[in-house]
């Protein structure tokens, strides 16, 4: 699984115009699946997040996890994430998980942060999405289960 995490003021994804999710403070996750991903590697990478260490603490050093400062998770589905432009100007996205495989996994990802004790808005699986978002910082972190970044 690959994320996109932006530490953010605010966010909130649309289809259609009709608000579906949206938060205050926190994080946007923009999470792709592949097509080798587990519910093992979701919980994981779930837990990495909801750990992750960067928000500021009384001496302005990022310190602070998103249950310290009550944050909340904005969860988007993107399986352009594994996007490959290694070749040509058009990427392949031969590794990305099919929507049957992925959709379980992503709800997975979202059940996990939730069980964690976390506020989670989501989009729409799938869809065509207008996200909007105050990134904060900018914080803009990229995590990836095979920890290959």
């Amino acid at each position: 699984m690959r994320a996109v995490v932006q530490r953010v003021s605010s966010a909130r994804v649309e289809v259609a115009g009709q608000v579906l999710g949206a938060i205050g403070a926190g994080f946007l996750v923009l999470l792709g699946v592949g097509q080798a991903d587990t519910p093992a590697q979701a919980a994981w990478l779930a837990e990495k997040i909801a750990g992750l260490r960067v928000f500021p603490d009384a001496q302005d050093k990022l310190n602070l996890s998103l249950a310290q400062v009550g944050g909340a998770c904005l969860v988007v589905s993107q399986f352009t994430l594994w996007g490959d432009c290694a070749k040509g100007r058009r990427p392949s996205f031969a590794r990305a998980a099919k929507g049957s495989q992925a959709q379980p996994l992503y709800e997975a990802f979202v059940a996990h942060l939730r069980g964690l004790g976390l506020t989670v808005a989501t989009g729409s699986f799938g869809a065509m999405m207008d996200i909007h978002l105050v990134n904060q910082g900018p914080v803009t972190l990229l995590l990836d289960s095979d920890k290959s970044f």
